[in-house]
């Protein structure tokens, strides 16, 4: 069941769908990194932090962006730790660029056999030199299949064993391929395919990791913004990691599309759209007032709106802004009483 308040997972995907049709339609689509660093430049921060915390990394967010803006390693964390959110995060912004732009790795694929290893390979390389993994072989580096087998996982999943990995990983890119013809809502389908992944594990390590960049390059190359699975929801994602490993993608698919409209919301539409053009009241939210204040106040007249073709309220960040301010006077006159 669905928690009061909360919307359902068939609106949730259904959102998504307008959400994007709406930046395809009237905003000319998702904006190449080239184009729109302001607008990559912190979700790939977001990300790098939350994506390696979902492994144990120690790092805050904080010392993310000074590592990543600035190349200074604050706090006394391990070296390891911070060599992980760099590589990370170098993977990242690779993965963002070939996902955006014509590649020479990628000639009309969703995915290549190619892109997999050196996305993994970009990932793993800079922690790699300093902390490889204790169980790797020579052959076993960053950017190869793994070369052992690997016992299961405490929710019960079994990793086939190394001799069948390359016929597998060949034919799951095949099956990514597939995604464009997919019936399934696009959160779902991908879901599916990145528990998949993990099923595999290809890798001796930093399988997780690469799983969500191969995640985010699939999305991206769809035309959606990455989905950045937030540290917080580590419970959640692992808990539908395992029902989709016994065949039920829904709930990790949920996840997935709740983290496609945050960033929708909260990054590209307001930054695409500029402070002139009309959003919906989910993009255009601030610290002082949330969606539903937005929505009271388009109702009742006092925020300038307007209603899109399916009845859904749109403002823009001007009119917000001014509304904003004629709330704060109103708060600061002081009310006149009867004595």
């Amino acid at each position: 069941m669905t928690p009061r308040g909360r919307p359902s997972r068939t609106a949730i995907h259904e959102r998504l769908a307008q959400a994007v049709d709406e930046l395809r339609r009237r905003l000319g689509g998702l904006p190449s990194p080239v184009e729109a660093q302001d607008i990559w430049t912190p979700i790939w921060h977001l990300e790098a932090h939350n994506s390696t915390a979902l492994e144990g990394n120690t790092l805050v967010l904080r010392e993310v962006e000074m590592l990543l803006s600035q190349g200074r390693a604050v706090g006394n964390k391990e070296l390891k730790d911070y060599l992980e959110v760099r590589g990370y995060a170098d993977a990242a912004q690779w993965v963002y660029a070939q996902a955006a732009e014509a590649s020479e790795w990628c000639t009309g694929d969703v995915l290549t056999l190619t892109e997999v290893r050196e996305v993994h390979r970009r990932l793993m390389t800079p922690v790699w030199e300093v902390a490889p993994h204790p169980m790797a072989g020579s052959d076993e580096g960053p950017g190869n299949w793994r070369r052992h087998n690997i016992q299961p996982f405490p929710g019960g999943m079994k990793p086939p064993p190394f001799p069948e990995i390359p016929t597998l990983i060949a034919d799951w890119v095949a099956g990514i391929h597939e995604i464009r013809h997919d019936p399934s809502p696009i959160a779902e389908a991908v879901a599916a395919r990145h528990a998949a992944f993990e099923q595999i594990h290809p890798f001796i390590d930093g399988n997780g990791r690469t799983g969500r960049l191969l995640v985010n390059l699939v999305f991206v190359r769809l035309g959606y913004p990455p989905a950045i699975v937030q540290k917080r929801d580590r419970s959640r994602y692992l808990t539908a990691l395992n029902q989709a490993d016994r065949g039920d993608p829904g709930a990790l698919g949920e996840l997935l599309a709740r983290a496609l409209l945050d960033n929708l919301h909260r990054f590209v539409m307001p930054a695409v759209a500029g402070p002139a053009r009309a959003l919906p009241l989910a993009a255009l939210t601030t610290p002082e007032v949330t969606v539903r204040a937005l929505r009271d106040a388009a109702e009742r007249g006092r925020l300038r709106a307007i209603k899109d073709d399916r009845g859904q309220w749109q403002s823009s960040r001007n009119w917000v802004n001014a509304y904003v301010k004629t709330r704060q006077r109103r708060r600061k006159t002081p009310r006149i009483g009867v004595f």
